[in-house]
């Protein structure tokens, strides 16, 4: 990184007044101390001068914030303006105070910036004399805990910057107070200021990273309808891209900055979902997502900025590639995952953007590399491993170009340190926000200065996912280079082009990881975990009639659960692959055996039912039901075998009875069996069991029912023959009382004043014979009977 790297060119005259103005003071301070031994009374302070009457007891009384210094970047001709405000920290008031400022020295090296920026107390004859003359302000009283605002406004031409480089710039506050009541420094806030007025001859080239990452907020459940209407653990995600999100800002600023975007399409396929019908958990119930515009705009926004711009994808959901080969490469399946993920992106980026991007950048966390990484990292296929400095050491008294070919077509892309750290940590109170841009512009003048007669190309990684604050305060100071005096922006693929035969292509050790990093890695039980998942997830398909409605979302839940995003939120992490797993056994479990009670079978030979059940939306195929017998001897399936199998398939929400012939050779209870399996023999759901009880019928018991059964005919039979004889018998009767009616009627008919026979008619003879056959009856024949009609 060249942190000792020195800035070339002559001791400038600023620097030569501060030395003479600081050696001066040395001076008098002994000849001081030697004619007023102890503590120097307060007029002898006074009479010492300014510099020498400040001590730094009491320093850090008074809190001194820069909050704007505009221009930046002065050039001749400008005037430099300093806002800010002084908060008395004491427990006394602050008398007869004044806010100066201090320029200078010029700054040799990337070192001393770092110094300078690390420096918080004031340094009794070593930092430089007040600017003094109309560029101050009186305070004459600031009371304990309160505070007061200034503002210092300067030409250049006054600050004597007469040659381009890195000057320092402080403002502190001198006064006094009860206790102490001598003038001295109470306060002191110090920033730097890069003095470039013209252009320099070899500008840096300057790749900046704009990384839109986000969280996984995608859960691997759909809703119960044939849109598969996705589920978000939350809406976090709708307020990052509400205006004045985090995700916002980053595509509102990022439209006008000459950035390279480096985007996660998990981050693209989640806002897609947004965009139509959407559910978001809500303890155990969902509710609808309301925030369908939001995202819209937003994709629409971000369309249009990357139009004509390089983009590069990330595998999808930017998986931790240091947990992965730490802990992960070991688990069979895990990098064919990872080969998965980086397919994806480019498809997703291209349906979503309409743009083509590059897929051959890996980025590890925080640029940290080992030989381990590196493999897993272009075992993806990656030609391209963004780095960092502070990884990929170098022994140069310079900062090198970042690409690096390391052999085996692979180059690291060693990203600087110190440019890609100076927006980190809270960006929200103005003077952070302030101190970071200075800095920022301050190394990468100082970089250009190292070596004015060579271009090198530098490429700056800044955090993955910057806050709102931290991305307002990046783009400040990539506006701060649009004039381009000493750098040139140009995109990551073009710096990956450039090398330097001098820069290390050693890669660091496994050793040199940083320990806190790798306490922040996903463990090999959670990598174990995934495996079960997507094992099972095989297993599972296989039987659906359309598993793309299934596979992909619990594919990209699984490619979440890889996430980078997950380091330093082990707990949540633990939490979504459990969700994730459990979801899956509930769909699995869809399909399942219907509980059976016991049965008993009376006979040699019986249908055993077994109920398949499926509650899925989809039909189910390629199952086998395997029914055993656990006494093939008691009870057989299918003929003379203890086993039988049948084929299932079920449409969605049905159920289907699947039945075995089973034949009995004994009795007793025998226990059965039941169990499902895809069609290469894996088991599929719990087995079920249940019992059978066989009751044998035996010869003997057969011949007694026989005859019980015979008996009963015979009785049948019988009744029926004496009831036919009683109506014969009945029949008769009715027949001769009818002849004898007739008999009476025939001699009354004798009496006189009777008719006479007519000669046609036939009488009947005495000797026909009486008909010997029963009337005819109209009722139901009984069983058997044959009846003439």
């Amino acid at each position: 990184m060249a942190e000792a790297a020195a800035i070339q060119g002559t001791v400038p005259s600023p620097a030569r007044r501060w030395l003479r103005r600081t050696a001066s003071l040395a001076v008098a301070a002994p000849l001081l101390a030697g004619f007023l031994p102890g503590t120097p009374a307060p007029e002898a302070a006074a009479a010492a001068g300014t510099t020498a009457a400040e001590s730094t007891k009491g320093a850090g009384t008074v809190d001194v914030s820069l909050d704007t210094l505009t221009p930046s970047a002065p050039v001749e001709g400008d005037t430099v303006t300093i806002t800010g405000t002084v908060t008395n920290q004491g427990k006394q008031a602050v008398t007869d105070a004044t806010v100066d400022l201090r320029v200078g020295p010029r700054l040799s090296s990337r070192s001393e910036i770092d110094e300078v920026s690390g420096r918080k107390a004031y340094r009794d004859g070593r930092d430089p004399a007040p600017l003094g003359g109309p560029y101050t302000v009186k305070i004459p009283r600031l009371g304990a805990g309160l505070s007061k605002d200034f503002t210092l406004s300067v030409p250049v031409s006054k600050l004597e910057l007469d040659e381009a480089g890195v000057y320092q710039l402080g403002v502190s506050l001198t006064g006094q107070t009860a206790s102490q009541s001598y003038g001295r420094v109470l306060g002191i806030e110090r920033t730097l200021l890069p003095f470039q007025p013209e252009a320099t001859e070899k500008k840096t080239q300057l790749s900046y990273l704009w990384p839109l990452i986000s969280t996984a907020h995608v859960s691997a459940e759909t809703g119960a309808d044939q849109q598969q209407t996705p589920v978000f653990e939350n809406d976090d995600l709708a307020a990052e891209l509400a205006p004045g999100g985090r995700l916002h800002e980053m595509v509102s600023l990022g439209k006008d900055l000459p950035v390279t975007w480096v985007i996660d399409p998990d981050l693209l396929a989640s806002v897609t979902a947004m965009t139509e019908p959407y559910m978001i958990k809500n303890g155990t119930t969902e509710v609808p997502g309301r925030n369908q515009a939001i995202a819209e705009r937003w994709l629409n926004d971000l369309e249009k900025a990357v139009q004509g711009r390089k983009v590069v994808a990330l595998p999808f959901a930017d998986p931790d590639l240091a947990s992965l080969a730490h802990h992960g490469k070991d688990v069979p399946g895990s990098l064919s995952h990872l080969q998965q993920a980086t397919a994806l992106a480019a498809t997703t980026v291209e349906t979503v953007l309409h743009v083509k991007p590059s897929t051959d950048f890996a980025w590890p966390v925080d640029g940290a590399v080992d030989p381990s990484i590196m493999a897993v990292a272009t075992s993806a296929g990656a030609r391209n491993v963004i780095a960092r400095s502070d990884s990929f050491r170098d022994d140069l008294s310079y900062t090198p170009t970042s690409a690096r070919p390391i052999g085996g077509g692979t180059t690291a892309i060693v990203s600087d340190a110190g440019l890609s750290t100076a927006f980190q940590g809270e960006m929200i109170r103005a003077e952070n926000s302030t101190l970071a841009v200075q800095e920022f512009l301050a190394q990468s003048l100082a970089i250009t200065l190292e070596l004015p007669e060579d271009q090198r190309s530098v490429v700056v990684a800044p955090q993955r996912m910057p806050s709102t604050s931290q991305a307002q305060a990046m783009a400040k100071g990539l506006q701060s280079l649009a004039a381009k005096r000493w750098t040139e922006p140009v995109d990551l693929q073009a710096a990956a082009t450039q090398s330097d035969p001098d820069a290390s292509k050693r890669v660091p050790g496994s050793s040199a990881y940083p320990k806190k990093l790798r306490a922040q890695e996903l463990d090999a039980g959670a990598f174990r975990q995934m495996k079960l998942t997507r094992d099972r997830l095989d297993d599972f398909q296989v039987i659906l009639t359309f598993p793309d409605r299934v596979v992909p979302p619990f594919t990209n839940a699984i490619s979440r659960e890889m996430s980078t995003s997950w380091r330093g939120e082990a707990p949540s992490a633990t939490l979504y692959r459990r969700e994730v797993q459990d979801y899956l056994a509930n769909l699995t479990q869809e399909v399942r055996l219907f509980e059976k009670s016991d049965l008993t079978l009376s006979g040699r030979s019986a249908t055993i039912p077994v109920t398949v059940q499926n509650r899925l939306l989809q039909g189910v195929d390629h199952l086998v039901l395997k029914l055993k017998s656990s006494n093939k001897t008691r009870l057989k399936l299918d003929g003379d075998t203890g086993e039988a199998a049948r084929p299932v398939k079920i449409d969605g929400g049905h159920s289907q009875s699947v039945k075995f012939d089973a034949s009995a050779n004994a009795n007793g209870p025998v226990t059965m069996t039941a169990q499902l399996y895809t069609e290469d023999g894996t088991p599929y759901g719990d087995p079920m069991t249940f019992t059978v009880k066989v009751s044998e019928i035996t010869p003997t018991v057969m011949l007694v029912i026989a005859g019980g059964v015979l008996l009963l005919v015979l009785a049948g039979v019988r009744m029926y023959s004496a009831r036919k004889r009683a109506a014969a018998r009945s029949a008769e009767a009715e027949a001769a009382a009818e002849t004898e009616a007739d008999a009476t009627g025939d001699a009354e008919d004798g009496e006189p004043g009777a008719a006479a026979p007519s000669e046609d008619t036939d009488p009947e003879q005495p000797s026909d014979p009486t008909p010997d056959t029963g009337s005819e009856s109209g009722d139901p024949s009984g069983p058997g009977e044959k009846v003439d009609r």
